[in-house]
């Protein structure tokens, strides 16, 4: 039998959105894929390289749980030149991805009961983790008009004695919305009056940020919570290396001898070849970084001109990541040939699955009425796939229901 826990936490929508296009190609559906949340370069070549050199030279046994000591100091290394963060190295840990060592951080923080402020839009794996936990996921609401930016009364209203972590993510997934220092301030100012907050900052997007925004990260803003916050990066969309499964963090000593603690009995360690890999990575060339960057923003840029052109549909240029959250309002309640109503945004996914594109429904992000697509993908595909999507928002027939909205609260662990 499984646990009342687990029986409580919904499947991921990403993966299940994931899993039915799978689905449908293996039955010979042509689709164009605008859902991945991965970058569409090759790991670079010097990358590559490290990696056959550390297997030919027998780099092939277990690390330390935490990750081996030289990837732990390049990661040191990283922390100081990109973000003026000064770690011991007994203050880094290395993980299999940053998705597994985020439910880690939360794991060795959050009891049964505890609440987590998530703001939303948000990554809907942050709240599934909360949720393994058995802590109560509080829902802090963000809106496009206000740019997703975080409120800091808001904020401060929704913080209880039980409130335990706050999870930041700049650039955000979806929205691609980023936290300036100076809004990141204003946060710490609320954190400072309210010691037993922790904060879990989720920096996997640093360096796909579009000028004129500036990337910057609550620990370095504010030094003087260091010892609440546990700033969480990874390999996998800087520098396109997602199978390679490499996370990273830089923490409070107690903090990471938590973790220490928690591998030490789930974890035979990181792939040890991945992270010989790792070290070349943060130490190697990083000219490339702004290079894709660039190619990234001229994705959004040509995205966002194609869906223009398709009525009903409202493109926002993201700041940072590679992602549009385009507002689908106009369709909520229009139907589908066969007389389906369109109730939410995974309705219409749904509907533009059928009309040959993958998209991520914004219901799967706690906010509707959106939908999110990718742009880590050729110019070819964002052409063709904002073509579908056009053809398929152009067979739905006229509104006939008003369907509502999701707002921001509490879940029930």
């Amino acid at each position: 039998m499984l646990s009342d826990t687990i029986c409580r936490v919904p499947a991921s929508p990403i993966g299940a959105m994931f899993d039915r296009a799978t689905e449908l190609r293996l039955r010979g559906s042509n689709l164009v894929d605008l859902s991945l949340g991965e970058p569409d370069f090759d790991t670079p070549e010097h990358i590559r390289t490290a990696a056959i050199e550390a297997i030919n030279a027998g780099f092939t046994r277990y690390t330390a749980a935490d990750g081996s000591v030289a990837l732990k100091d390049a990661v040191r290394r990283k922390f100081a030149r990109d973000n003026g963060l000064a770690f011991e190295r007994s203050q880094v840990v290395i993980a299999s991805g940053a998705k597994p060592l985020i439910a880690s951080a939360m794991q060795v923080v959050l009891d049964r009961g505890d609440k987590i402020i998530i703001p939303t839009p948000a990554w809907t794996s942050h709240v599934g983790m909360a949720q393994v936990c058995a802590a109560t996921p509080v829902l802090l609401k963000t809106s496009e008009s206000q740019g997703y930016r975080i409120d800091a009364n808001q904020l401060e209203s929704i913080i209880t004695a039980e409130t335990k972590l706050l999870l930041l993510c700049s650039p955000g997934n979806p929205t691609g919305a980023v936290t300036s220092a100076e809004e990141l301030g204003a946060i710490a100012e609320v954190l400072r009056r309210h010691p037993h907050v922790n904060v879990i900052s989720d920096d996997l997007y640093e360096h796909v940020v579009f000028p004129p925004a500036i990337f910057a990260t609550l620990a370095q803003v504010a030094p003087d919570l260091a010892e609440r916050v546990l700033t969480v990066n990874g390999l996998s969309k800087a520098y396109a290396m997602t199978g390679w499964r490499i996370g990273y963090a830089g923490g409070p000593s107690w903090w990471t001898a938590g973790l220490r603690v928690l591998f030490s009995q789930t974890s035979g360690g990181p792939c040890s070849i991945s992270q010989a890999a790792g070290v070349a990575a943060l130490d190697g060339p990083q000219e490339f970084l702004a290079e894709w960057r660039e190619v990234y923003r001229r994705r959004c840029a040509l995205a966002v001109a194609e869906l223009s052109k398709i009525q009903g549909l409202k493109p926002r240029m993201p700041q940072g990541a590679f992602f549009l959250y385009v507002e689908c309002g106009a369709y909520i309640g229009k139907r589908t040939p066969n007389g389906h109503v369109i109730a939410s945004s995974t309705d219409l996914a749904e509907h533009l699955l059928a009309a040959g594109v993958v998209t991520v429904p914004g219901a799967a992000f706690y906010g509707d009425p959106f939908i999110r697509l990718s742009v880590a993908t050729s110019d070819a595909n964002i052409v063709e796939g904002t073509r579908r999507i056009a053809a398929g928002c152009s067979q739905l027939g006229p509104s006939d229901i008003e369907a509502p909205i999701s707002v921001g609260r509490e879940l029930v662990p």
